[in-house]
């Protein structure tokens, strides 16, 4: 068997395994998935409307409580659609935190449907959200835009409590932001565009580490702090398709996102035991074209990621 179809056969492999390949054609023994941690792709996609793949969304489970990254559109029902698909962990009621890399449309759109949906299944506790400056704001003006809803349940027939709909907001700062018996997470700062503030995450539990870009261009502290990650779930462009764009979405592109050939380098230097793709920007590329301009550089275990998949 050649090197590069040892690559493909252990990549093919159901996702419910998990492999380090310390460098290409060398590999570790099989590895089972672990126990207590569970990625979940509830959202892949970016502002473009593409009906199969979901807002933004990213769900860690470590000994079955969720812990969300970012709340695209949609990212309640592909939630149930997890639950009810055997991933227990993500029954709604049960979403409780929820982490945001930036405020951006795409990655917040979700946001009401996290803090409201919830509750009417049965959450009673305040949602904790952590996230950039503004991330307050944004919470008040939604409460505030479905007072009346609120209001109605509460006070109307509807048997439900008066806690699941609060949420305790938290403005962060890079370094750690949260920690619990089930993980530690971290923020780094990241650059996307015009933001003043946007974050990547690093959550490190029990039996993994994992790493979250959020959107941006190449940074030298998502590298630092993804180093020898075992996932590294980061967006990206297809340098082919950026090709056709126009100069001023070039301009805008090439200073808010990573290339295909930029993330490559990345992944190189970081040596993740598992590279996941998300937000993934085609321009008319296809999936598998996106991957070959990256293993052109990189040449470790890349997939990339689809709503829904569990890792």
């Amino acid at each position: 068997m050649t090197r590069s179809a040892l690559v493909v056969l252990l990549l093919s492999v159901s996702a419910s395994c998990t492999y380090r390949i310390a460098q290409y054609g060398a590999t570790a023994p099989r590895k089972p998935a672990p126990e207590n941690t569970a990625i979940v792709l509830l959202g892949t996609g970016t502002p473009n409307p593409d009906p199969d793949r979901s807002g933004p969304a990213v769900a860690i489970i470590v000994n079955g409580t969720p812990y969300l990254v970012d709340c695209g559109a949609g990212v309640i029902r592909r939630a149930a659609a997890a639950y009810k698909a055997g991933t227990a962990g993500l029954e709604v009621g049960n979403i409780k935190h929820l982490f945001v890399t930036h405020l951006h449309s795409d990655h917040t759109l979700g946001y009401p449907d996290v803090i409201l949906t919830p509750w009417v299944d049965g959450r009673d506790q305040p949602l904790q959200v952590f996230g950039p400056a503004g991330i307050g704001a944004m919470t008040d003006h939604i409460l505030q835009a479905y007072d009346q809803d609120i209001r109605v349940r509460i006070d109307g027939l509807q048997p439900i409590n008066t806690v699941g709909y609060k949420v305790n907001v938290h403005e962060i700062e890079p370094g750690v932001v949260y920690k619990d018996a089930n993980v530690t997470v971290r923020a780094f700062p990241v650059k996307h565009g015009s933001w003043a503030q946007a974050f990547g995450f690093r959550f490190d539990t029990p039996d993994r580490s994992i790493v979250i870009s959020g959107d941006t261009v190449p940074t030298q502290t998502l590298v630092d702090s993804a180093k020898g990650c075992d996932v590294l779930i980061h967006e990206v462009y297809s340098e082919a398709g950026f090709k056709k764009r126009s100069p001023e979405w070039q301009r805008y592109h090439s200073s808010s996102h990573t290339s295909s050939r930029e993330l490559a380098r990345i992944a190189k230097e970081v040596q993740p035991g598992l590279l996941i793709l998300y937000h993934q920007l085609f321009w008319g590329s296809t999936e598998e074209e996106l991957l070959s301009e990256i293993r052109q550089i990189y040449r470790g275990p890349v997939v990339s990621g689809k709503d829904l998949e569990v890792y």
